[in-house]
């Protein structure tokens, strides 16, 4: 019996479909290293309205996240987990740097991060900028950051969710993916960034 060519279309783009949002999915969700330091160029402020480029990346370990203030869960649970690994590190990760970059500077000015970032801890400091500029970041890292229309007129953004974790050398190390246990969490941080500062002398 032959199929018509509409039902094999139909099939067709219903199988590309399933397997494109498989992919967007594990990009959002991924937890893997991407290869290499950071080498891209940027030009952003924080939430203090101080510049703020690629040399960020460079000369101290950092916690780094990508997000936005308006995010319902994800993002406040993650900046208060954030602020919580910090306090339980102690004085021991007192050079250790943690960066919120908005993935919707469109509407999180340096006023609305600085806001939102201190409501945790004033450890994370918020960046954001001019769109393109914050395009180079997202992609330098291999991020995933989308808009998704809202029922009311509105968006929303869709990104990932796992948090960056960057060497002094600006390579990233590891990241903790969205829920991880606290314990196992922290565990990671200094294993994997903290590490040589117990090295002697």
């Amino acid at each position: 019996m032959t199929r018509h060519p509409a039902v094999v279309a139909g099939a067709w783009l219903a199988g590309l479909l399933i397997a494109v949002l498989v992919g967007v999915m594990i990009s959002v969700a991924a937890d893997r290293s991407r290869p290499g330091p950071f080498r891209g160029q940027f030009a952003l402020v924080d939430d203090r309205g101080n510049a703020v480029d690629q040399s960020i990346f460079h000369g101290s370990p950092s916690l780094v996240y990508f997000g936005y203030t308006r995010c319902p869960e994800v993002c406040p649970t993650t900046l208060y987990e954030v602020a919580d690994w910090l306090k339980a590190i102690g004085p021991r990760g007192k050079g250790l740097k943690a960066y919120f970059f908005s993935v919707d500077p469109e509407r999180d000015t340096p006023d609305v991060m600085h806001g939102y970032v201190t409501a945790f801890t004033d450890r994370i400091r918020g960046i954001t900028g001019a769109p393109e500029e914050m395009r180079k970041v997202v992609d330098g890292w291999m991020i995933h950051a989308s808009r998704l229309p809202g029922a009311d007129g509105d968006y929303h953004m869709r990104h990932t969710m796992s948090l960056l974790l960057v060497g002094a050398d600006g390579r990233l190390k590891a990241m903790i993916p969205y829920g991880m246990d606290r314990d196992a969490a922290i565990a990671r941080i200094e294993e994997t960034l903290l590490a040589r500062t117990s090295d002697p002398g």
